[in-house]
């Protein structure tokens, strides 16, 4: 194969592979090949979607028949606010971990080395922890919302409804787009299945049972896609750091050291310290981390995903979840990236720029691990998380459309089944209009980083007065509205004339340019800020709080408002200011302390990098530990509850009727006038 300008140009620096696997030159892993036969990817994609879709509505279903569960548009729409802290955290890592989760830290491994996993991890974990401070705010002042956008309604009025309602939806398409991105990538790449029919089908697979169970059925369904997350991950961690490989030259910490410590003089990365892999000083590592950093935000904070997550939590779950769940899902990147991207680059591997970027580095690891069998599992994996975000996705739209479309302009007296009834048709409209939009950008010919890098510039600046809304009395609607407007034109332009500055051209490749996408991304979230708090000293709001807690609900739920005990108002404010300091503090940690404690290593000795491996895999232990048993051992009571009344075949109804007769023989009849059943 004849090499070419987007080649690494690979030459046999085996390491133990042997020149047998490649060819001097070789400028592509995949080409035209594939790790593993076509019908295996068509058996991923269409019979694991419909088998997975028929195991959770059974589960669904047996919720609902026997564990008591109602059917409202309120359990439909916020899970009947009752998620506990294990199962929250879960939720935070399903839809976190994305197909770039898996596939761009990796890349960003592959290109910078050690630099590149801690910057994704970190970079995208401190997002999540200092949502929780707006989890517990939504508790104490928005009980009864079901949206972000309700929230927004009611303190700023319509025009200020419908400017940010652009912003979330947009945020939703974009992370719809990089989820089928990656995974139709992916699954092409390894299984030879249409990239086009591999994009429509992935939203197809989970929007049946998503319309069928809500938002409950997207909680019962991430514990099941984490665990396969976890359990592949640490496989292939265990395979590459302490698994020795005569086959790929690898398996121990000191192997695969040095390895890395030959490629750095091989090819020796422009930027790091003494063109190292094995260092935190890294110019491309670190400009990547602030764009991260910056980008993420967005991604989070404008995401009805996260917001419907902290609704349906306990109140006392909802801080101890998001900060669970921060800290797990820093192992997806940290753990995944440090072991498939820099296995990458100690076996050599003749990866082209193209593939790297579109996310083939951690495939073709794989497949070199394990043969077809770890082509299938990263698939597997990748299935897992692709649908796992994906189905979020799907239930936050439907939520907006059906809560801040529906029922605030066109049914404003929307019952119950017409608002279950909209959610779900919405689910199946955006499951196939997700799937042709994936396949419009796969003929535009952006790349999974390209569209990664570009979603900060996009939604960064509706970031700022969404977070203020639920935080600060004193920002006004036109301060909300002038800063998202503002840093959205700012960023454009500042992006596209950085490009213009540095290359002469504005292009999608000069457009995808690290600094134009640093400075767009600054610009959206700083510009937005300082327009929005100024604005805000001139024309302020003086907003009473009291005022959220009148956002009306469809039907009855008692679980809205806070109870005695861990749920109460006042446990919830020493929450918030516990959650102040914890968030803040491990945000301090993972993005200055920790990069700064790593810079006096220099380029990393070999018991450092021992240090730093043994880390990262621990860390990845622990969180698959607490994901996988932590929401089993929390639902314990209400799994044997289920299970118990299905031997029996009491269903809920007739349990409830039950008591209801113990009640009215112990009770005088006119003390049972309106009196509820389980509550009597």
């Amino acid at each position: 194969m004849v090499a070419s300008p987007a080649c690494f140009d690979w030459q046999p620096y085996s390491f133990g592979l042997g020149t047998e696997h490649f060819t001097p030159g070789q400028c592509s892993f995949f080409g035209s090949s594939h790790a593993i036969s076509e019908a295996v990817g068509w058996v991923i994609v269409v019979a694991f979607g419909a088998l997975f879709t028929l195991l959770t509505s059974v589960l669904v279903f047996l919720d609902y028949r026997f564990g008591g569960a109602s059917h409202t548009s309120e359990q439909f729409s916020t899970a009947g606010r009752s998620i506990k802290a294990g199962l929250t955290a879960c939720d935070i890592v399903s839809k976190w971990t994305w197909a770039a989760t898996l596939l761009q830290s990796s890349n960003v491994a592959y290109k910078f080395g050690v630099s590149g996993p801690f910057w994704y991890a970190s970079g995208a974990t401190i997002q999540v922890l200092l949502f929780a401070v707006l989890a517990v705010e939504i508790k104490r002042k928005a009980p009864t919302t079901h949206t972000c956008l309700e929230i927004i309604k009611v303190r700023w009025g319509t025009a200020a409804h419908l400017t940010f309602l652009v912003f979330c939806l947009l945020t939703n398409i974009i992370v719809t787009s990089m989820l089928i991105l990656g995974g139709a990538s992916v699954v092409t790449a390894l299984t030879g299945v249409n990239i086009y029919a591999g994009a429509f089908l992935i939203p197809v697979g989970v929007m049946l049972y998503t319309a069928h169970g809500g938002l409950k059925a997207t909680f019962i369904a991430a514990w099941g896609h984490v665990a396969v997350i976890y359990i592949a991950l640490c496989t292939f961690a265990f395979l590459i750091y302490a698994s020795p490989n005569s086959k790929v030259g690898l398996g121990s910490i000191s192997q695969v050291y040095d390895n890395l410590a030959a490629m750095s003089i091989m090819r020796p990365v422009q930027h790091n310290k003494e063109g190292s892999l094995l260092t935190m000083w890294s110019m491309e590592g670190l400009v990547f981390g602030i764009i991260n950093v910056i980008g993420n935000f967005g991604t989070v904070f404008v995401d009805q995903a996260y917001w419907q997550g902290a609704i349906a939590a306990k109140p006392s779950a909802t801080y101890r979840g998001y900060l669970l769940g921060g800290l797990c899902w820093f192992a997806v990147p940290f753990t995944m990236a440090t072991s498939m991207g820099l296995g990458a680059r100690a076996m050599n591997l003749p990866i082209s720029i193209e593939e790297s970027n579109a996310g083939l580095v951690p495939p073709a690891v794989a497949t070199m691990l394990l043969g077809p069998g770890g082509g299938f599992l990263l698939v597997f994996q990748l299935w897992m998380a692709v649908t796992a975000s994906g189905s979020a996705e799907q239930i936050a739209v439907s939520s907006l459309i059906a809560y801040d479309v529906y029922r605030s302009y066109i049914n404003k007296k929307a019952s119950g089944k017409q608002i279950i009834f909209v959610s779900r048709c919405i689910v199946l409209v955006y499951g196939v209009l997700s799937g042709v939009l994936a396949i419009v950008l796969l003929k535009i010919g952006l790349s999974l980083g390209w569209v990664y890098l570009f979603m900060g510039i996009v939604v960064g600046s509706a970031v700022p007065p969404i977070a203020f809304s639920i935080t600060w009395s004193k920002i006004s609607a036109a301060g909300a509205i002038s800063g998202a407007i503002s840093g959205l034109v700012g960023a454009v332009i500042t992006w596209c004339a950085t490009a213009k500055g540095l290359t002469g051209a504005v292009t999608i490749d000069t457009l995808g340019g690290d600094f134009p996408m640093l400075a767009g991304n600054v610009v959206a979230i700083g510009l937005s800020a300082i327009v929005c708090i100024a604005v805000s000293f001139i024309k302020p709001q003086d907003y009473d709080w009291a005022l959220m807690k009148e956002i009306p609900m469809v039907e009855d739920d008692p679980n809205a408002f806070s109870a005695d005990g861990e749920d109460s108002p006042a446990s919830l404010t020493r929450a918030l200011r516990w959650t102040y300091i914890t968030g803040g503090t491990l945000t301090l940690v993972l993005v200055i302390a920790w990069p700064l404690l790593a810079l006096p290593a220099g380029v990393f000795s070999k018991s450092y990098f021992t240090m730093w491996i043994i880390i990262a895999i621990i860390w990845g232990l622990l969180a698959s530990a607490c994901c996988i048993l932590y929401p089993i051992i929390e639902a314990g009571p209400h799994i044997l509850n289920i299970l118990s009344h299905l031997v029996r075949c009491q269903t809920a109804e007739s349990r409830d009727e039950a008591v209801l007769d113990t009640v009215k023989a112990v009770m005088p009849p006119e003390d049972m006038v309106g009196a509820h059943p389980v509550r009597a």
